[in-house]
């Protein structure tokens, strides 16, 4: 029998633009970038130059702390670009695709039959190690590291999130071999939403299985292992995006590294929000190729609506990248007087507009602000929608007052950017939250390295 969590606080924002699941367009373009900033917390090593020839699974880059750690390129053809920004920052390293894809054969293997230092050398040599984040810090982890669980959520409840169980069809049988594979190295958490019910989640093996039943952020790893198996000082979890875990389960059953998935392009500027499948680094110009109701006041973002990255056309899918949304901008909005109409069309959480008595309605909400950064007040604000045993507001004082005792007391180490991202859109003091705890576990690492 399934563990059953039932949280009680959170935030479902519905909005409006949600793909639709009927059917997944494939999707190419003639170049593929993969870019660093994708794997927080590599330092990025070169091992290519431009007019090289690649097959997709060649390493582009290496961790240039632990070399071990290659990236590999997700398709065949010749090094185009590396791509620097400023202080010789790598930014992306681009390659021209080949017409015929050409893979470097690491060799089908029995998961079965491995014990966990050679799945990790499995994918150490194959360059998929760098797609397993960890907490603390949340970011790639290291092969010096050794897990006291790894968890992997197939849970996704952000506004316009992809749902997984599309993601899902048709590679069942990777899925469970990745899983698998992981439960070889430490003993391996699956978490599921309530209303999911995939076989091969519901039914996984060599997996334990929890399913969280609640609003948004349930489905964040960090929120799911607060439940589960907190982060103390000192110990260290794995956890793993459920694409990936397909990524490493097509590896050990064809012995190619097949970057392949399928990708959520909603919301409202989308002109049919539907699902696509295409590679990691592929171009988000190719992805939205005619799919935009206009060019021009319209926020693009790689990932979704709270935790997505602004982004132009000439970006990439990133490696943890599960959905590509456009919604408007704002920038082009006049609301002289707005503030006494009733605003049934406008979102609030704190019941300021009539909107409020429309619990099933969709918005479509842009991308401003709308007000400046305030002091912070403690008015539990945070609390209401963070499900986890933390005081955030507390954390967030702590972090900006660069208190490293205090963060660690508060439970820094259980925390990601990301869980921070549904308190930071009720937030009344327009603080950046996200950013704030990014920098905060950064000033750790750099602490206890």
């Amino acid at each position: 029998m399934a563990n059953v969590i039932k949280l009680r606080k959170g935030l479902d924002i519905n909005l409006r633009g949600r793909a639709d699941k009927g059917t997944v367009e494939p999707v190419k373009s003639a170049d593929c970038a993969l870019v660093p900033e994708s794997f927080g917390g590599v330092v990025p090593k070169v091992v290519v130059r431009e007019g090289d020839s690649v097959r997709a699974g060649d390493a582009l880059f290496v961790d240039k702390k632990h070399p071990e750690v290659k990236f590999a390129s997700p398709v065949s053809g010749t090094v185009e670009a590396i791509v620097r920004g400023d202080r010789r920052k790598v930014l992306c390293v681009k390659v021209k695709a080949d017409e015929v894809q050409q893979y470097v054969a690491f060799g089908p293997k029995d998961v079965a039959s491995l014990d966990g230092e050679a799945v990790k050398q499995a994918l150490l040599e194959a360059g998929l190690f760098g797609y397993i984040q960890q907490l603390p810090y949340a970011v790639a982890t290291t092969p010096d590291t050794t897990p006291k669980a790894i968890f992997v959520s197939a849970f996704r409840d952000m506004p316009l999130a992809s749902d997984f169980e599309v993601e899902l069809k048709g590679y069942e049988k990777d899925f469970q071999t990745g899983l698998t594979a992981l439960s070889k190295i430490q003993k391996t958490y699956l978490g599921v939403g309530v209303r999911q019910t995939a076989s091969a989640l519901v039914d996984a093996k060599d997996v334990e299985i929890n399913v969280f039943d609640g609003k948004c952020p349930a489905g964040n790893v960090g929120v799911q292992v607060n439940h589960v198996s907190p982060v103390n000082k000192g110990e260290v979890v794995w956890t793993v995006d459920p694409a990936a875990v397909i990524f490493i389960g097509r590896l050990f059953n064809t012995g190619k590294v097949d970057l392949r998935r399928v990708i959520a392009v909603a919301g409202s500027e989308v002109k049919t929000p539907s699902y696509v499948e295409t590679l990691v680094g592929t171009s988000l110009g190719a992805v939205l190729e005619g799919r935009l109701k206009a060019t021009e006041h319209v926020r693009i973002i790689n990932g979704n609506p709270l935790t997505g990255r602004k982004s132009t056309l000439e970006d990439y899918v990133g490696a943890h990248t599960s959905e590509v949304t456009a919604i408007p901008e704002g920038d082009d909005n006049n609301e002289l007087l707005g503030w006494i109409l009733p605003r049934v069309n406008q979102y609030s959480t704190s019941r300021s507009y009539f909107s409020w008595l429309l619990r099933k309605k969709e918005y479509d909400l842009d991308a401003r602000v709308k007000g400046g950064e305030r002091h912070m007040i403690m008015s539990g604000e945070y609390d209401k929608v963070l499900p986890m045993d933390i005081y955030g507001e507390y954390l967030i004082k702590a972090i900006i007052a660069e208190d490293i005792d205090k963060m660690e007391q508060l439970g820094i180490y259980e925390v990601s950017p990301e869980d921070f991202a549904v308190a930071e859109f009720v937030d009344s003091s327009k603080l950046e939250l996200q950013k704030i705890v990014r920098n905060g576990l950064d000033m750790l690492r750099k602490e206890n390295a």
